[in-house]
Formats: C-alpha cells, sequence, structure tokens
C-alpha cells in the first residue's frame, strides 16, 4: 500500500506526467457529458426495459462506453473504430503494399495507415447506425422517423462515432495508455455507482460468505492479470565493436523486451467485435416478416452468449487474434534495426547480433 501511494505521489510532482493523468480526466468528463445526451425520439421505459433483457446489447452498450444506455449521441462508441481496425489489420495479410506502408516505410507510413482506417470508420459508423436505429424503431423504443429525420439522427450518430474515435486518440497521444481501451474503462467505471447502490439495496447479511469469496477471487484475478500483463522476458542484444581511428564504436549491449502478453486486450475487444455481428444481425431479422430470414434468424442465434458454441468460437478468435495481433505490431528485426548502435561505417550500415 505505502508503494502504491509512493507512485501516485510521483506522478502527480511530475509536472509532465501531472498534465497527462489531468488531461485524460478531463476526457473522461468530457466523454460522459456526450454519453448523456439523448438522440431525438427516445422512450426512456421501453428502453430500459430492452436493456434490462437483453445480454447481447448489454455487451454492446460497454463497447459503446456506456453511450448505449441512453442512446447518447455517441451510442456507437468505438465500436466503428475498433472495426476498421480489424479490417485494415487483416488486410495486410492479403495487400502487400498495406503491409510495406505499415511496417517498412516508418512513421509516416504508419500514420497515413491509421488514417485508412479513420477514413474507413465513417461507412462502417453509418452501416452500424443506421441498423440499430432502424432495429430500435421496430422495438417501439425509437419513434418512427421520416426520411429527414432519419438521416439527421444518422448523421449525428456518425459524428458522436467520429468525435469519440478523436478523443480516443488524443488520450493516446497526450493522455496515459490506450484510448480506445480507456474509454470503453469509463464507460465500466459510469456503472458501477448504480450497481453498488443496487448491492447496498439488496445486502443480506446471511450472504456475507458468499460476498467476501467474490471480492477476494476478484482481487486475486486482478493480481494475477496485473502480473500476466507486466511480465516480460528481456532477449539480450549485443552489438559488434568496431574500430575507427583512435574510436571505438559499438561494444553496446542492451535488450529487447519481449512480453509475455504482448497483444494486450486486444484480441479479447476484437473477437468481441466479430462475435457481436451474428447477434445483431439475428436480432434485425427476428423482426422481418419474412420465415426464411426468421429462419435464419434463429440460427445466427445459436451464437449467444448463453451457448456452449458461442464460448468455443469466442476462444478460437481470442487465440487467433492474439497470434496475428502479435504478428502485426512486433516485428523483432525492425525493432532491432531501430535501436541498434551506428557503428561508423563509411556505409552507414547497422552492425548488430541478436542472442
Amino acid at each position: 500500500m505505502q508503494t502504491f501511494l509512493r507512485k501516485i505521489k510521483i506522478a502527480f510532482s511530475d509536472k509532465s506526467l501531472r498534465k497527462r493523468i489531468l488531461f485524460v480526466l478531463f476526457a473522461f468528463v468530457l466523454f460522459r457529458i456526450f454519453a448523456a445526451i439523448p438522440i431525438p425520439g427516445v422512450n426512456d421505459l421501453k428502453l430500459n426495459e430492452f436493456l434490462s433483457d437483453n445480454q447481447f446489447f448489454g455487451i454492446l452498450n460497454i463497447f459503446s462506453g456506456g453511450g448505449l444506455s441512453n442512446l447518447s449521441i455517441v451510442m456507437l462508441g468505438v465500436g466503428p473504430y475498433i472495426t476498421a481496425s480489424i479490417i485494415m489489420q487483416l488486410m495486410t495479410i492479403m495487400i502487400p503494399k498495406l503491409k510495406a506502408l505499415y511496417h517498412e516505410e516508418g512513421e509516416a507510413g504508419r500514420k497515413k495507415f491509421i488514417q485508412y482506417s479513420r477514413m474507413l470508420t465513417i461507412p462502417l459508423a453509418a452501416i452500424q447506425g443506421f441498423s440499430l436505429i432502424v432495429l430500435l424503431q421496430r422495438q417501439g423504443i425509437i419513434e418512427q422517423l421520416g426520411a429527414f429525420n432519419m438521416l439527421t439522427n444518422l448523421a449525428v450518430v456518425v459524428g458522436g462515432a467520429v468525435l469519440i474515435m478523436w478523443i480516443g486518440e488524443l488520450i493516446s497521444e497526450f493522455g496515459v495508455g490506450n484510448g480506445v481501451s480507456l474509454i470503453i474503462f469509463a464507460g465500466i467505471v459510469s456503472g458501477m455507482p448504480s450497481q453498488i447502490q443496487q448491492l447496498i439495496y439488496t445486502f443480506d447479511i446471511s450472504q456475507l460468505p458468499i460476498y467476501a469469496g467474490a471480492l477476494f477471487i476478484a482481487l486475486l484475478i486482478i493480481v494475477g492479470v496485473v502480473i500476466v500483463n507486466e511480465g516480460e522476458r528481456p532477449i539480450p542484444v549485443t552489438y559488434a565493436r568496431r574500430v575507427r581511428g583512435m574510436k571505438m564504436y559499438g561494444g553496446v549491449s542492451t535488450y529487447l523486451p519481449l512480453r509475455i502478453n504482448q497483444a494486450g486486450v486486444m484480441p479479447i475487444i476484437f473477437a468481441l467485435s466479430i462475435m457481436l455481428f451474428p447477434q445483431m444481425i439475428a436480432t434485425f431479422l427476428s423482426g422481418m416478416n419474412s420465415a426464411i430470414l426468421q429462419k435464419i434468424g434463429s440460427v445466427l442465434e445459436t451464437l449467444s452468449q448463453t451457448t456452449w458454441l458461442y464460448a468455443i468460437f469466442y476462444f478460437i478468435l481470442v487465440f487467433l487474434f492474439t497470434y496475428f495481433y502479435t504478428a502485426v505490431t512486433f516485428d523483432p528485426k525492425s525493432f532491432t534495426k531501430r535501436r541498434s548502435f551506428y557503428s561508423g561505417d563509411s556505409t552507414g550500415s547497422f552492425h548488430y547480433f541478436l542472442y
């Protein structure tokens, strides 16, 4: 506990780090203000009933950072941006030019690659926003909209998705940590006060051992996650020693930090994003008048969270995305070249050995 408090004191005593933390807190406040502004024509009573009985939209609400709970202007959250990032990462395998752009053209190439992901976010947000509005209209949660009102609401929703994407990137650049993950975290934390209040109202002294056991298991899981996330294996890297004139170049030893969890939380987010699509389509088709479309929807419902098939596909996707994301984002050769020591050779070549 003393170590934790000492680190907090150090964090706020450093001017640069303090500014980054305060910027993240300001971004959270701004995000929650936008998440509290609903789009026009929402029936709050039907919305609460619908969300309380639907696990799928509960998970979708987490991806929106809590913006879907009241159909706010940022109800899509970072979902379209995550989907666009997945598509772009997959396209690096199929399109060599994109792979070269991301890996071989340095920071300028990566900026251009990210710009393509931003551009792809807009049509994906339009598709997801239109599907969601139409689906909620059929449930009676949103009043029937004309063409103009539909376009207006759709423009607001797409603009909200782009705004959240921008805030997330600002957090990544000027704040602390990954902006997308922090926005999702902010949405989860925002629901904790109401959950704690509900727990207080339903508290039963006879269930105290169960509460204590659940708290102990939760803390144990948190400790395990932190240990795995922070664990890394340093791979020694030695650069060649070279004498030129009266000076000696190279001979520097460093290490290549090989993290245990190189991909972080991104494979889980990617897998959940992919698994949400069949359920969204199933929910959309269940309200259609066609018997064939309803049958297709019932087949897709087998991928809901309550089935064993969902658990199997979810495990496989997390495994594949972990392997894929690590292979895409971590290139030991390029990383070693970036950290290598200039040898002083007239050709400007880099000399290094990787053990």
